[in-house]
């Protein structure tokens, strides 16, 4: 894996699990934002918050594989943002919303443990 070449990332594994959980939560709101659009309007929310957390947990990881002044700040707006999307997400039965809501949990833990640090 071309991570274990960064030596800040590669020397922390708390860092390594972040950007880990980061670009799989991505993935699962990528996939729940998608299959939101075709729900109707009562999904419009679900929707909205999976492509603001798609979004902030992608730059998250870049900025902490570049070593980003800025990645504990936006640690703390990705933690956020995925407990909101989370919270949203478990209110709707739809499987690709519950296995969202999951990934979301744990991206929402391991970024708080980034912005504490």
């Amino acid at each position: 894996m071309a991570l274990t070449q960064i030596d800040h990332v590669s020397e922390n594994e708390e860092m390594q699990e972040c950007i880990d959980n980061c670009f799989e939560a991505a993935q699962a709101c990528e996939w729940c934002a998608d299959e939101c659009a075709g729900e109707g309007e009562e999904m419009a929310k679900c929707l909205r918050l999976c492509r603001d957390v798609a979004d902030l947990t992608t730059m998250h990881a870049r900025f902490m594989a570049r070593n980003s002044n800025y990645s504990t700040a936006l640690a703390e707006a990705c933690a956020g943002a995925c407990e909101e999307c989370a919270e949203e997400c478990e209110r709707h039965d739809d499987e690709h919303c519950q296995v969202c809501a999951d990934v979301l949990r744990d991206c929402a833990e391991t970024c708080r443990n980034m912005a504490s640090a």
